[in-house]
């Protein structure tokens, strides 16, 4: 698990096959997951100053791969000790977004970006969302996009900066919001008695 909160931006060094080295101030431990643009991801070899994971051909066809270069948002995986203050991330990738708009405002930016339409009833607004390993509000919900606020200590401290109308993103939908709809869809008809039954097991 994961907070959606960026440790550092870590720098590529290779992708070579389906290992990823990884140059950070940060040093994990062989087998630690680790989230790199908000996919999780193991430590698979460690050497001073770097670091190396391994991406399984189901995670190459997930992801927008093609950002694994250059810089990349990193952040370890929670500990149960740990505060929590962005929202619980799994860093499994739901789907790549692709950013249509940037119309900057005064004191923040508003970001849109377009995801399948198959995910879109797992965003809503003033919900969480990840963007390349990033938790953040959900501000509106359109049909086919969503859009983001971004404060400018966000872009200053992650790759919000460099994005452009085309970037591709990595999008991992909220938790709850997805199981609450598998629970829900299940469902043909609603009733307290169920709801009951919903919530007592958890």
């Amino acid at each position: 698990m994961f907070t959606g909160l960026i440790r550092e931006l870590a720098e590529v060094q290779s992708l070579s096959n389906n290992f990823l080295t990884l140059k950070s101030n940060y040093e994990p431990g062989i087998g630690d997951s680790i989230a790199i643009n908000g996919t999780c991801l193991t430590v698979v070899k460690k050497n001073p100053g770097t670091f190396t994971v391994e991406l399984s051909p189901e995670t190459r066809q997930t992801i927008a791969i093609e950002n694994l270069r250059g810089k990349v948002h990193m952040e370890p995986a929670m500990q149960l000790s740990d505060r929590l203050e962005g929202h619980i991330v799994q860093g499994h990738i739901d789907t790549i977004g692709e950013i249509t708009k940037i119309h900057k405002l005064t004191n923040a930016t508003d970001i849109y970006i377009k995801v399948p339409k198959q995910f879109m009833k797992y965003i809503i607004p003033k919900g969480s969302i990840a963007v390349d390993g990033i938790s953040l509000t959900v501000n509106d919900v359109h049909e086919e996009n969503f859009r983001l606020t971004i404060i400018p200590h966000t872009m200053q401290n992650t790759l919000f900066a460099t994005y452009k109308p085309g970037t591709r993103v990595n999008i991992e939908t909220d938790m709850f919001a997805r199981y609450l709809y598998h629970m829900f869809s299940k469902e043909k008809t609603l009733s307290w008695d169920i709801v009951d039954s919903i919530m007592a097991r958890y």
